[in-house]
């Protein structure tokens, strides 16, 4: 009698594909709307200006070592904007992009855009070389042989 005990085996790839199914199952309970007396208490816990229509008091700057260590919003960006939301007049940070630090990431890009295409430009001339010697000594050796 086999291992498995007369019990039939799925075969790999069944098997992964069950399991693919099961975990997309599963992160689509996860991702389902919650009950709308869940979303009102959660709406609480929201940004003002998510839900409401704000001023920005502050323009976007870069933010300090200790708004950097104490306030969240500085964490994705380094940038970060005071609002003022109208209904309920709260003062909240909000993370931004600053137009300066776009700048410098453009052109890190572009540089390193150039610097590739130098070394491959670079390493085309090799190879070309390389091929025009071996067609020179192919030719060569043919005149040789006459």
């Amino acid at each position: 009698m086999p291992a498995g005990g007369g019990r039939r085996r799925l075969p790999q790839g069944c098997r992964l594909c069950w399991l693919l199914c099961a975990f997309t199952l599963k992160l689509c309970q996860a991702e389902a709307p919650a009950p709308a007396e869940q979303l009102s208490v959660g709406a609480s816990n929201l940004p003002c200006w998510l839900a409401e229509d704000f001023a920005v008091a502050e323009e976007c700057a870069p933010c300090s070592r200790f708004q950097a260590k104490t306030t969240p919003e500085c964490g994705s960006t380094g940038y970060v904007e005071k609002i003022t939301c109208s209904s309920s007049k709260r003062n909240e940070f909000k993370s931004c992009r600053s137009a300066l630090m776009e700048q410098h990431l453009f052109w890190k890009f572009e540089g390193a855009i150039v610097g590739v295409a130098l070394v491959f430009a670079c390493l085309v001339i090799i190879r070309q070389r390389q091929l025009d010697r071996k067609a020179l000594e192919k030719v060569r050796k043919q005149i040789e042989s006459i």
